[in-house]
């Protein structure tokens, strides 16, 4: 076995000086290595992905053509009498403000006297809460109180254990308006 591993190293050594020089640029098959193939597509795709950018950035320097269209203002008696306008902006923190209604017995016999209840953010002011009224419902508070509320101590499986803080908001609207809590928060 001595002899063929020789002949191995020495074909091996051949090799190599071969494709040192150059000369082994196709292999004893007739074809290219796989890897110039895959160099020439990746370049070729390359190229064609710069032409596409060329052609995309050319039709987007072209103007737009404004399409005039006729729009036919359609009166609904009912829709435009019960739709409130609403201010609401991209950046509001309506809904970082206020967190949700608070139902409960007590607040749902003060809806009728115009009194909203709402759980807020722990960090929201009467003034935030205010303008997010404004925003949401369409709608102006004409007096916002503002109550922090202590979680009760519990117990959970035998061991002690309390619910989360909360801020509560009771907002007072004019008399005559109204707003449907339950649909916008």
């Amino acid at each position: 076995m001595g002899w063929l591993k020789k002949m191995l190293k020495k074909e091996g050594d051949e090799k190599k000086q071969k494709n040192i020089h150059g000369q082994n640029e196709k292999s004893e098959t007739g074809k290219q290595p796989k890897v110039k193939v895959a160099k020439k597509q990746a370049t070729e795709n390359v190229a064609q992905k710069k032409e596409e950018t060329k052609k995309e950035k050319k039709q987007i320097k072209q103007p737009i053509k404004k399409l005039e269209t006729k729009t036919e203002e359609k009166n609904f008696p009912i829709a435009s009498a019960t739709k409130k306008k609403s201010t609401l902006t991209g950046n509001s923190i309506v809904h970082k403000v206020l967190l949700g209604p608070l139902v409960t017995e007590k607040s749902a016999i003060s809806e009728s006297f115009g009194k909203y209840s709402f759980v807020t953010a722990i960090w929201a002011t009467k003034a935030q809460v205010k303008r997010a009224i404004l925003d949401l419902y369409g709608e102006k508070a004409t007096a916002v109180n503002i109550m922090n509320i202590d979680g009760r101590q519990l117990n959970f499986k035998r061991k002690p254990g309390r619910r989360s803080d909360y801020k509560k908001a009771i907002v007072t609207l004019k008399k005559g308006a109204s707003i449907n809590i339950h649909a916008g928060v």
